[in-house]
């Protein structure tokens, strides 16, 4: 142990604080990053053993390349028919946050949060997996019930907390749920899904059932306890779930360093647990599509879990509560090298001779009007800013099977002082 006049000759600690490569006002430059070429990445058995793997998580998979063509052992080889059906509901999603998004600033509701630039990342890994495979989503995953076919109107009642809302205004706006959709019920505190999905998994293995879960979180929900507990789970139980991590680059107003992105991928968060770990272009739909494929199958096949980083950009602000323009550079979002995602899908099927900029231009004019229409229906049961559309008394009901009496009493006494004051 040293004494005092040794510690004099030590060089002072210092602590490592993580920073932003750009801040507002920078210009900002990303020559330096380093892409992995399309398809330059092997496709392994879905019977690999993670640790043969260690490398996937530490590149990253791409089937399009810059020209927009699909390369390499990812391929999924879809028919243009479901490519075109894909960019469909990923322009549908976009669509339908922009006028949710302007209903927010318009005050018929309260908050909403935008999936622009991560479209893929949903809507790919639904195309991938079965209609009746369990979703645990975060709030960035609407996309998933767009895919899957959601009436929009029933999902603008959740919004506004209409009286057509099922949820009864009891969550707040953009947290679904959807049981006939297999959409668990979306929760503000993070990375709670993430257990619950690979609980799910586990019981559908006990009960030998064939439907295999999926969980999303972002980059830095990876930092909760819950999304360790949930990989020990997993990787002990060989439970039959797909945990994905959406690497956006942002937290709310925090970059993902603080998460642990200096150090190391996200992805390889699945190397220390014995799980097999893939790194993807999240602004890729067909490398979505073919990394999930790929881990659904090893699923269903009693292999594991996997874990799946989706690289890709938050290009609007965290919530209709955030700023971006505080903390990032405004240039960000359109020089992140990785380009759009609805663009890029669009550039292969015009590349193949399946498409054109004019059934673009078609399809964004109709799927903008689709939305407009149900936006029109929601409302005619009211918005959030009308003030309370649900009967007073339901804030008693749902908890249990039968009403117990203290509830009941309760109840009662709310109503008898309600009335007595002319409410």
């Amino acid at each position: 142990m040293p004494n005092d006049s040794d510690r004099r000759n030590l060089r002072p600690l210092s602590l490592h604080v993580p920073e932003p490569r750009f801040r507002p006002g920078d210009v900002v430059d990303f020559n330096d990053f380093e892409i992995p070429a399309a398809g330059s990445v092997d496709r392994p058995a879905i019977d690999a053993d993670p640790s043969a793997m260690t490398g996937h998580a530490y590149t990253l998979v791409r089937v399009l390349d810059d020209e927009g063509r699909a390369i390499g052992p990812w391929d999924p080889k879809l028919s243009p028919e479901r490519l075109i059906r894909m960019l469909r509901h990923m322009a549908l999603t976009r669509a339908y946050d922009d006028r949710m998004y302007r209903a927010q600033r318009q005050g018929k509701t309260s908050f909403y949060m935008k999936c622009t630039g991560e479209e893929a990342t949903a809507i790919g890994a639904a195309y991938a997996l079965a209609g009746d495979d369990m979703v645990f989503p975060s709030y960035r995953q609407q996309g998933i019930l767009i895919a899957r076919d959601w009436p929009l109107i029933d999902m603008m009642y959740q919004v506004y907390s209409n009286k057509g809302d099922r949820l009864k205004g009891r969550q707040m706006p953009i947290m679904y749920s959807a049981r006939d959709a297999s959409f668990f019920s979306i929760s503000g505190n993070l990375a709670t899904q993430y257990p619950q999905a690979v609980g799910f998994a586990m019981a559908s293995a006990a009960k030998g059932d064939t439907r295999i879960a999926a969980a999303w979180c972002g980059e830095g929900s990876t930092a909760e306890g819950d999304f360790h507990s949930a990989m020990t789970f997993a990787s002990v139980y060989r439970a039959p779930v797909i945990l994905n991590v959406i690497n956006n680059q942002w937290a709310i107003s925090s970059f993902s360093g603080f998460a642990g992105a200096e150090a190391t991928t996200f992805a390889a968060r699945a190397v220390g647990y014995g799980i097999a770990g893939l790194r993807v272009d999240g602004n890729d739909a067909l490398a979505v599509y073919a990394a999930t494929e790929w881990a659904a199958e090893r699923a269903r096949n009693n292999y594991g879990p996997t874990l799946i980083e989706h690289f890709t950009y938050r290009s609007e602000g965290h919530s209709t509560s955030d700023d971006p323009t505080k903390y990032r550079s405004a240039e960000e979002k359109v020089k992140w090298p990785l380009g759009d995602p609805i663009a890029r899908l669009k550039q292969h099927l015009i590349l193949i001779g399946a498409w054109d900029e004019d059934r673009q231009a078609a399809m964004d004019v109709e799927v903008a009007e689709e939305v407009r229409a149900a936006q029109k229906e929601a409302e005619k049961l009211g918005i959030l800013a009308d003030g309370l559309k649900q009967p007073f008394d339901s804030m008693f009901e749902d908890v249990f099977e039968e009403m117990p009496w203290h509830l009941k009493e309760q109840r009662d006494q709310m109503t008898a002082e309600r009335e007595a004051a002319g409410i």
